[in-house]
């Protein structure tokens, strides 16, 4: 596995209530092509490509008015080709690495939507995002497989809770094929407590060979449920950005030089660029008191974790 010791060291230090990020998450994109293995920079497309998922459904939507992201890992002229010979000749360009779920879904969308006004097609997004967590939490990397996972199951947690308070079909807005999905489309439960026991205890490895990171952690995931019943839209996803924030610390903490640790930086640039791109007034004491909180917790929990190991 390569090491990172001069990229890693040069970087800027990043803190979750930063008022201005050091770089863009486009930016920093860029400058990592000249440091980057192949391998590493196809895993981290995998981050990259969910840019690349909304950039898909507004050239297939026609969507008028859209700025093309230029976070993503494929070009603005690489969709268009993708897409036009996947229409026209049900095959992928020979020049672009096309990930197998892109193709995948453009193919369903020419079959069932191409010209024609679907009640269905609100759920594009969904269908688009299935195809890709289903990918993405296999992809070969124990630390990125439980990063997306972690995020599968936030947008699944909080999508059984709307839908059991507004009174909807579970089966259609929970997506993926994980465990935590599986028992959440099942589940008649208010609280959700047997999510968090059978997390405490199942442990068993996943198909991609990874441990559901869910499963190693109930506690994350009662800190979901617990942040998810939060009325305050805004405050909501404060929480949920400093549990993110939290994670990523934890899990590169023994990874200080390698390719987990480039992902982490990428994933802290997005969470400021963010929120330095909205009202940054309402609440903001209140969230500084909520980092130093979690940050407090860690410390207690690490310094446990050296005394055990000593």
């Amino acid at each position: 596995m390569s090491k990172y010791y001069c990229l890693i060291a040069g970087l800027p230090t990043v803190s979750l209530y930063d008022a201005k990020a050091v770089w863009t998450v486009a930016d920093f994109k860029a400058e990592l092509r000249d440091y980057l293995t192949d391998s590493d920079r196809r895993l981290l497309n995998w981050f990259f490509l969910k840019y690349d998922n909304a950039n898909l459904l507004a050239y297939l939507r026609r969507t008028a008015g859209y700025r093309f992201d230029t976070r993503a890992a494929l070009s603005e002229d690489d969709i268009k080709e993708i897409c036009t010979l996947l229409h026209d000749e049900d095959r992928t360009p020979e020049n672009i690495e096309v990930p197998a779920y892109l193709a995948r879904f453009v193919r369903e969308y020419y079959a069932r939507f191409d010209d024609e006004e679907n009640d269905e097609n609100q759920l594009l997004e969904d269908r688009l995002s299935a195809l890709y967590y289903n990918e993405a939490t296999h992809c070969g990397n124990a630390f990125m497989s439980a990063w997306f996972e972690l995020n599968l199951n936030v947008g699944n947690i909080f999508a059984a809770i709307n839908c059991r308070k507004y009174g909807l079909d579970k089966s259609r807005f929970i997506i993926g094929d994980s465990e935590t999905a599986a028992y959440l489309r099942q589940s008649s439960s208010r609280d959700f407590s047997g999510l968090i026991v059978t997390a405490g205890a199942d442990r068993t490895q996943g198909a991609s060979g990874f441990s559901n990171p869910l499963a190693e952690a109930p506690d994350v995931l009662a800190q979901i449920i617990q942040i998810a019943e939060e009325q305050d839209v805004i405050e909501r996803e404060r929480s949920l950005d400093a549990m993110r924030w939290e994670w990523l610390e934890r899990n590169t903490f023994f990874k200080a030089f390698d390719i987990e640790s480039v992902a982490a930086y990428i994933m802290r640039l997005e969470i400021i660029e963010r929120w330095t791109s909205l009202d940054r007034t309402r609440g903001e004491t209140q969230f500084r008191s909520l980092v130093g909180d979690m940050k407090r917790e860690s410390s207690i929990i690490l310094d446990e974790f050296k005394e055990n190991h000593k």
